[in-house]
């Protein structure tokens, strides 16, 4: 027992240390030449009540659900209050994920100064090379 335990001891940080280097290991897809993401409504600096619809625009690409292995295709991930991801792994799940194609949702948020930004990812929801990012807008919520 204590031999197993020594060697789960020893084992997990070399197991762990080894995971940065996988990051580097995931293929991006690459991005369509235009292709943008962006917000439909609300538009930038609106002010909105405590449940409001939020719909995604997409250009030059085409939406499709996680797991759909689609050329010039992904799905929308919606940040509220939070900065962009890493670009060089699957997005995580402190993110909205849309992974079933939706191209809008509703939202509730507590009364305040809230930002949104989306950002698209491939079929294994990795951000795709160059990445497709919005702009990220103000919402005022009443």
């Amino acid at each position: 027992m204590f031999r197993f335990a020594s060697a789960a001891l020893i084992a997990a940080p070399l197991a762990l240390a080894a995971l940065p280097g996988l990051a580097a290991d995931i293929e991006r897809t690459p991005a369509p030449e235009g292709a943008r993401v962006y917000f439909i409504e609300p538009t930038d600096g609106a002010t909105v009540p405590q449940t409001f619809t939020v719909k995604f625009g997409l250009e030059n690409m085409g939406v499709a659900p996680a797991g759909t292995d689609k050329p010039a295709t992904g799905h929308h991930h919606l940040l509220i209050d939070q900065e962009l991801p890493p670009f060089d792994q699957p997005i995580g799940g402190d993110v909205m994920h849309f992974g079933g194609g939706q191209t809008q949702t509703e939202v509730t948020l507590p009364p305040g100064t809230h930002t949104l930004q989306l950002i698209l990812g491939d079929m294994k929801h990795v951000p795709h090379d160059p990445p497709i990012y919005s702009e990220q807008i103000t919402v005022n919520v009443e």
